[in-house]
């Protein structure tokens, strides 16, 4: 730039600096507030739906299709988690997006009431005296106490983080209603041949004193076992091993990481297809699997020389002599067997293992229980054990008795997986006792069939919940507990045959359905019994079993959406079942998923679900689980409301976790934490107050008088609604594939690039300065106010507060009393204009270079304002310089938000110094010079008009306004 800035006359003082011409400007005007003030203003907003029953309005009178999100129970046990916003916020997102689209949203909330853990908040909760004298009725009562209490708190959060749903006719897996479903279910699958009683091993947890089911186990990191290498002398070769060996001083070894496991060994498990080796090992023999023998001579610290080689199969019908007891251990062949680990040899107890419990039958090993309910050894263990902790000094007894005889080869600690009780946090045990199982190879098949049919989001979800399926065992669903649904079930005093047929079951049901499930210890068994089993002639007794609560929870697709019969429904509206949707936690694949997939399957033939969108678990900004003693824990309700130093912790509200939640990728673990709630908190800030800039624009906007027909609008109007068109096409495909990060980028980027960056930095000339009614303003207020609503009907579903916000506050009549009695957008097909985007795309990266430019001249304080600039501009490709000359240079320095804008061609050579003002080209400082494209940076000529600060030469040409431009001078007339 090479024109001084131009001094203004001592002698003329502006009219405008004494502010005569402040009215004429048509200033921004709304009470929307810039800040959100979340903690007031949401509750307010919450009031108004709940007083106008927003959403009982919309999900009985919509004109859609019903649609059903069933909701997964959580545990009415403990205060709310970041877990549970994530879980609930994307269910959210989703109803309200549901609602939009005009669909009948079936959104009932529920709870999952029974189990250990409330039971044992019980029990901790009271006095060991009272503990000792409390009755199962007693407990009962009070756990269902603490139950509805946690209920209640954690109802009070979720409709604090703005969560819409039917809470009235919740459901919770002790109401009465509920339970005669469960039990219905029970029945049905009962009188299938999917229920049976038999001892087989199971999980049991000694801290719980039951019996638990598969998820109910969790593997925490870096648990330590006592592993043993035993010897078991052979005291009989099968005919085949006489044949090939010599079997001088013979051992077979087995190793094991439960030594508390050996006194029960009935037999040692052998691979029919594996090699195997009798190496000498000192003055003794070993057999173990070939390809172990290098890692076992190094395991062992001495040299195994391999003396004899042959298949698994020629060891059937070998025995060896338990090392303990005095009994025979024969060796059988099973193919659980692997050379993985170990010897490939697998001590067998069938009391403690699947695997050995399958091959014990199998070859008939029988039994042997020595160990109590408690983890305790019993008397049949012997008088050295009995008594002891088989997980404690139990463990160590066995390892000390095996080293005492001389059994014992070597022992080393194994880190690995093991299972602990998710609830106590403490380890499990495998084993056998009498429990009521669900056999699922009755109709794994149909299951398996049931699980393509199902849309999972992410599609891996198919393949988790498919090999769960495939691999798992038969589902113990029995319980040794007094909280929960009995299993309804009498036994014959003298034969100790279960009573389970449908009259027992069908009047069980009807009883519960009508006294809830405490009936079942309140009344005696002539009680409960059908009429026509009082007085048979037989005496029962009724069982003291309870069910599994995956059971429980697993059962809702019957007490809630009606699956297992009209009557058992816990709402009084059709729901769809199966549901359109579940979502939960990755972890429910093994879990609710599963749970509900096995029940609806077994009973009627079909997964009770069409979609099932799963999100992974929340952790700190580092990654790490969340955790009190690492004190990284993130409370939702500190982030809405504040801690207690709240420069340290300052008050979000909802909107700011509903944002996180829309702005993660949910499909693997998401963090969260100081430095991303203030990231979402700037965003939300940002989409608020693009909103808030739309608002005081429109203050004289009424769209029945001043809307202006698409065919009348400014060309940039056209490109904007483009792009909104675009936008609005983006954010519903993303809502409808539940993209919801996508929708986050999208409705960022569109308010801050396109709307503030852009379109609203150009549209303030006129906006601010023409006319009121000028054709070139309402043009503008047009599109504002197209933008707005469709800003708010974006954000909605999300920012849920913040777009009811919006809506209060238009200042033109609202076409719904919410935004959310609005609808979805409606796209005009006029407005897409593929060709008009291109070329304003080149003209908005042109405009990115003219601003660098002039930022030159800011850094180098040649400038102040962009309008102190005017643009020199030419470019010698025909189709870009006809797409400047179209828009014309009256427009284009509007465009560049500069004073003036000149066509120049041959830049180059018509800059050659013959002009004052225009120095030769390779000496303009502020220049842009591209094959497409010339342009060069000049200060403004004129005087700067104090109404608009545009710089223009046309100052004092007008006797009634002689301080300020002709531009201005025209819109005081109306015709600007």
């Amino acid at each position: 730039m090479t024109s001084a800035p131009k001094a203004k006359p001592e002698n003329l003082t502006s009219p405008a600096e004494l502010g005569e011409y402040k009215d004429t400007v048509n200033l921004p005007q709304t009470n929307f507030s810039m800040r959100a003030n979340a903690i007031i203003r949401e509750p307010e907003i919450q009031k108004f739906w709940q007083e106008q029953g927003i959403f009982a309005d919309l999900s009985h009178n919509n004109k859609g299709d019903v649609f059903t999100l069933h909701d997964g129970p959580p545990y009415a046990n403990g205060t709310l988690h970041m877990g549970h916003a994530l879980n609930k916020v994307l269910k959210d997102i989703i109803n309200r997006y549901k609602l939009l689209r005009g669909y009948k949203v079936r959104y009932v909330l529920g709870w999952d009431c029974h189990g250990l853990p409330i039971e044992l908040k019980v029990l901790q909760n009271i006095k060991a005296e009272e503990r000792a004298n409390l009755t199962p009725l007693q407990l009962r009562q009070k756990a269902k106490e603490f139950a509805l209490q946690t209920i209640n708190e954690q109802a009070t959060g979720f409709k604090r983080w703005g969560v819409w749903g039917d809470y009235e006719n919740a459901y919770y897996t002790l109401k009465p209603e509920y339970e005669a479903a469960q039990i219905g279910v029970f029945g049905k699958m009962a009188l299938k041949g999917y229920i049976y009683r038999g001892l087989k091993p199971v999980y049991w947890s000694p801290s719980s004193h039951t019996a638990l089911a598969e998820a109910e186990l969790e593997y925490p990191e870096n648990h330590v076992s006592r592993s043993i290498y035993v010897a078991f002398p052979v005291t009989q070769a099968s005919e085949q091993l006489k044949a090939i060996a010599d079997l001088a001083n013979l051992h077979a070894v087995i190793w094991t990481t439960t030594p508390w496991t050996i006194p029960a060994n009935l037999g040692i498990s052998a691979n029919p297809h594996l090699s195997y080796s009798i190496v000498s090992a000192g003055d003794k023999n070993y057999i173990v699997a070939t390809e172990l023998v290098e890692k076992l001579a190094a395991t062992f610290e001495q040299a195994l020389e391999v003396k004899y080689t042959f298949t698994g199969d020629v060891l059937e019908g070998t025995i060896a002599k338990h090392p303990i007891c005095d009994r025979p251990s024969p060796i059988v062949l099973g193919d659980h067997v692997t050379a993985e680990s170990g010897t490939g040899l697998v001590h067998t107890a069938p009391n403690h293992g699947q695997d050995d419990f399958i091959v014990g039958k199998k070859y008939n090993l029988g039994m042997i229980s020595l160990v109590d309910d408690r983890g305790i050894f019993n008397e049949d263990a012997g008088e050295a054990l009995a008594g002891l902790s088989v997980l404690k000094e139990g463990n160590a007894k066995v390892v000390e008795i095996l080293t005492a005889n001389g059994t014992l080869i070597k022992e080393e600690a194994y880190n690995h997986k093991y299972p602990y009780d998710w609830r106590t946090k403490k380890p499990v045990i495998v084993r056998a006792t009498e429990q009521w199982f669900a056999s699922v190879d009755g109709f794994r098949e149909e299951a398996l069939k049931s699980i393509k049919e199902v849309n999972w989001i992410p599609a891996i979800g198919e393949n988790r919940i498919t090999s769960m399926v495939q691999e798992r065992s038969d589902w113990c669903i029995s319980r040794q507990r007094t909280w929960g649904v009995p299993i309804p079930v009498f036994y014959d005093e003298e034969t100790n045959e279960p009573l389970l047929t449908e009259e027992t079951v069908t009047h069980i049901q009807e009883l519960i359905r009508e006294h809830g499930s405490d009936v079942w210890w309140e009344r005696e068994v002539e009680e409960l019994l059908p009429e026509a089993y009082q007085n048979n002639g037989r005496k029962y007794r009724k069982g003291t079993d309870t069910m599994d609560v995956w059971f429980d929870s697993g059962s809702s697709w019957a007490g809630v959406l009606g699956g297992e019969s009209h009557n058992s429904r816990t709402v009084p509206y059709a729901m769809n079942y199966p549901a359109d949707m579940y979502l939960e936690g990755s972890d429910q694949h093994r879990g609710w998923f599963q749970s509900s997939l096995l029940t609806s399957v077994a009973t009627n033939g079909y997964a009770p679900y069409k979609t099932v969108l799963t999100h992974g678990f929340v952790l700190d900004e580092k990654g790490q689980k969340m955790s009190k003693s690492l004190g990284n824990i993130v409370d939702p309700m500190v982030v809405i409301n504040g801690g207690k130093d709240q420069k340290k912790e300052p008050p979000y509200g909802a909107d700011v976790i509903r944002l996180w939640a829309a702005s993660v990728d949910y499909n693997g673990d998401v963090p969260i934490g100081k430095t991303i709630l203030a990231q979402m908190s700037d965003v939300s800030r940002k989409i608020r107050n693009t909103a808030r800039f739309l608002l005081s624009n429109l203050f004289d906007f009424q769209p029945a008088e001043h809307l202006v027909p698409y065919a009348d609008l400014t060309e940039s109007d056209r490109y904007i609604l483009h792009r909104l068109y675009e936008v609005t096409k983006d954010i519903t495909e993303a809502y409808e594939k539940f993209q919801f990060s996508r929708f986050f980028q999208t409705i960022q980027n569109f308010c801050t690039v396109d709307l503030s960056n852009f379109y609203l930095d150009i549209a303030k000339d006129r906006l601010y300065i023409s006319a009121p009614n000028a054709p070139r303003r309402r043009s503008c207020q047009t599109v504002l106010m197209y933008c707005l609503e469709a800003i708010a009907k974006a954000i909605a579903p999300v920012l849920a507060h913040t777009a009811e916000d919006i809506w209060q506050y238009l200042p033109y009549p609202a076409p719904s009393k919410s935004v959310f009695q609005s609808g979805w957008f409606i796209v005009h097909p006029e407005w897409h204009k593929p060709e008009l985007a291109t070329k304003w795309e080149y003209l908005r990266e042109v405009r990115g270079e003219v601003n660098k430019v002039l930022e030159s001249a800011r850094t180098d304080k040649v400038i102040g304002s962009s309008l102190e600039a005017r643009i020199f501009i030419w470019s010698d490709q025909e189709n870009i310089q006809a797409n400047l000359e179209s828009l014309g240079e009256e427009e284009l320095k509007y465009l560049f938000i500069v004073s003036e804008v000149k066509f120049v061609q041959n830049m180059k050579a018509k800059l050659t110094g013959k002009e004052s003002h225009s120095p030769a080209w390779e000496s303009i400082r502020y220049r842009y010079d591209s094959e497409d494209l010339t342009f060069a940076a000049f200060y403004a000529d004129g005087e700067k008009c104090p109404r608009c600060w545009n710089y223009s030469t046309h100052i004092g040409e007008s006797t009634e306004h002689p301080h300020i431009c002709d531009r201005c001078v025209s819109a005081l007339a109306g015709t600007f």
